[in-house]
């Protein structure tokens, strides 16, 4: 082990045991020459077993990647002192060559070490270092005590994790020594002061005690509340099948509440005498969206980021979990956007224009009749007070869950173009043993991409299917896509007839279809960029994949683009649904076994 004099530069080294290197020794003893003290009637191998005043008792002194390593001692020092030893000491610093550090840190130089990090984006303000270095009660928040570790620990991530550890140790203690300080002064009557009087006496002075102020440093904003943040919570925590049994559930629950107002299964006689069955269980946009497609969309969104920050970004950079929380913070004004599009527009003020106002007016305008109105034209079936209520619940119910909708495509986007960059940068690892390479990470978020735009693009065509069925003469909608299918059988074309209504479904199953195709092709341009990044002698990696799922999503596009526009496009719905369908359980459509076992015998 190593003692040295706190100073610019070691002043004399005193060996505990044996160093691991024997050029080691005899390098320290051509450079320090008589400073080099051993006793000479001992055994070399241990001079003495303490440290004289303002010497640094550290293990044995390493090189790390270029740069003087000192371990962590684990000596009991508080959080300041242990900063001052190690910046004196120049751990972390550069190297000559003869393995001694370039001088100490300064507030000035260790600020722009942190800031010139890769995983710190934001840097860090000269002020906020100054501070550690003063004598005072402001701790470090843990996020610069990781850059520290990262700095002390020279890049290595066994020594970063090492030296979090003890950092953050010393924090503690520097906790409870401020705290012991404070209960041994007392007021002027002889009472201990109450937090509540030293937290106002301190903010009067500029200072707040660091268990007060949660360890935060002074430059640092409180954290207020981030909807991005929330949002990816939601996804990211709990069992991944907890936000797709709540949607079934929810779907579940107004499917029963229909039951009992005895408008599950309605039959509305249209002003030409044709009978038109307009029940709530019979609505494509109610029970497959919420009870199949959705819970699945959110099921593969949960499980791709739960892999994501546990095994897939862990296995490409070294950056700390909180580097994906910033990204995902980054994206906040996205979130507000949708939250308010999703809440405020597709939720109240259409329930507002298409039930309510109808309902209490009694005027259904050009709006077509279905589950939501049929108390307008239909009193005896259901009341309109129940009308309302029920149209309103489901209605909140369905504005929430496709803010979710939208939100997780956000965080399928933002993860997208995080791999990507952290491929890009200089932080990358893609060759870890045991990991998970950089191909096989973008192959895994290529399918569950592709998996989430094919539901999407199944909501938007059932939405869109929904909409054109009740502007439709035909009894249901099962008929409506048979007459679609047989237009020469004499039962017609399965298209509108020539009505003209309102269709606001039509806009919006629109910008879930543009959602979803957007998301897909940015994930797949910016997956390919990386798998060409790590191509073999320009070999591509699962060359085959992204071409087939791109057709199979320019299909779907297609297909909900006919639909009620022209006879016959339920063949191309059908044709459509069986490849979605597949591509659910197969993304990849046998590609992945051709491709593994082509990378094993070598071909190019």
């Amino acid at each position: 082990m190593i003692a040295c004099h706190q100073t610019v530069a070691p002043d004399f080294f005193i060996f505990r045991g044996r160093t691991p290197k024997a050029h080691h020794a005899s390098s320290a003893a051509e450079s320090f020459g008589p400073q080099v003290h051993l006793d000479a009637g001992k055994n070399h191998d241990m001079v003495r077993k303490s440290a004289k005043p303002n010497e640094i008792i550290f293990d044995t002194a390493l090189i790390k990647r270029d740069k003087y390593y000192v371990p962590p001692s684990d000596d009991g020092s508080d959080l300041k002192e242990l900063l001052r030893r190690l910046a004196a000491a120049g751990a972390g610093r550069p190297v000559d060559k003869h393995g001694i550090p370039m001088g100490p840190w300064t507030p000035e130089l260790l600020a722009a070490a942190i800031s010139q990090i890769d995983a710190n984006k934001s840097g860090i303000e000269l002020r906020t270092v100054q501070l550690w270095f003063q004598d005072n009660d402001k701790g470090i928040s843990p996020e610069n005590i990781r850059w520290l570790a990262r700095i002390f620990g020279c890049n290595d991530p066994e020594a970063t994790s090492k030296w979090q550890t003890e950092l953050s140790a010393a924090q503690s203690r520097l906790v409870a020594k401020r705290r012991a300080q404070r209960k041994k002064s007392k007021n002027g009557d002889g009472q201990l002061p109450s937090d509540g009087d030293a937290r106002v006496a301190l903010r009067s002075e500029g200072e707040l005690p660091a268990e007060l102020s949660q360890d935060t440093d002074v430059s640092e904003p409180r954290r207020r509340f981030g909807l991005a943040a929330k949002s990816e919570a939601i996804f990211g925590r709990g069992s991944p099948l907890d936000l797709a049994a709540s949607v079934f559930a929810g779907a579940v629950a107004l499917g029963f509440v229909s039951y009992f107002l005895g408008i599950h299964s309605v039959n509305y006689i249209q002003a030409d005498g044709q009978v038109k069955q307009v029940g709530f269980l019979w609505t494509a946009n109610w029970t497959l969206v919420f009870m199949l497609f959705l819970p699945l969309y959110f099921a593969f969104v949960v499980e791709l980021l739960a892999f994501w920050k546990t095994a897939g970004r862990p296995s490409l950079t070294e950056e700390c979990e909180n580097s994906w929380a910033r990204k995902v913070d980054a994206y906040s004004v996205t979130y507000w956007v949708v939250f308010l599009i999703c809440i405020l527009f597709a939720g109240l003020l259409q329930w507002v224009a298409r039930n309510l106002i109808p309902l209490m007016t009694g005027d259904t305008a050009d709006y077509v009749i279905d589950w939501g109105t049929i108390a307008v034209v239909s009193p005896e079936k259901v009341s309109v007070g129940g009308s309302i209520t029920f149209t309103g619940l489901a209605y909140l119910y369905m504005s929430v869950f496709f803010y979710l909708f939208f939100a997780g495509f956000i965080l399928l986007y933002s993860l997208a173009q995080d791999y990507w960059e952290i491929s890009d940068s200089s932080t990358h690892r893609p060759n870890l043993t045991g990991d998970f390479s950089a191909i096989d990470v973008g192959t895994r978020i290529m399918r569950s991409i592709f998996r989430c735009t094919v539901l999407a693009l199944l909501i938007a065509i059932s939405m869109k299917l929904q909409s054109a069925y009740l502007a439709s003469n035909n009894p249901n909608v099962f008929d409506w896509l048979y007459s679609n299918f047989a237009p020469g059988t004499g039962v017609g074309n399965g298209l509108n007839d020539g009505n003209s209504h309102i269709r606001p479904t039509h806009f919006s199953s629109l910008l879930v279809a543009m959602a979803a195709c957007v998301v897909f092709f940015h994930g797949s341009v910016r997956v390919q960029a990386v798998w060409r990044r790590h191509s073999v002698v320009g070999k591509l990696p699962r060359r085959g994949s992204i071409p087939f799922m791109t057709a199979i999503i320019a299909l779907l596009a297609a297909t909900y683009m006919s639909v009620g526009a022209f006879p016959g496009f339920s063949v191309l719905l059908g044709i459509g649904l069986l490849l979605a369908i597949y591509g659910l359980f197969d993304p990849e459509f046998g590609r992945r076994q051709t491709n593994d076992q082509g990378d094993r015998q070598g071909v190019p």
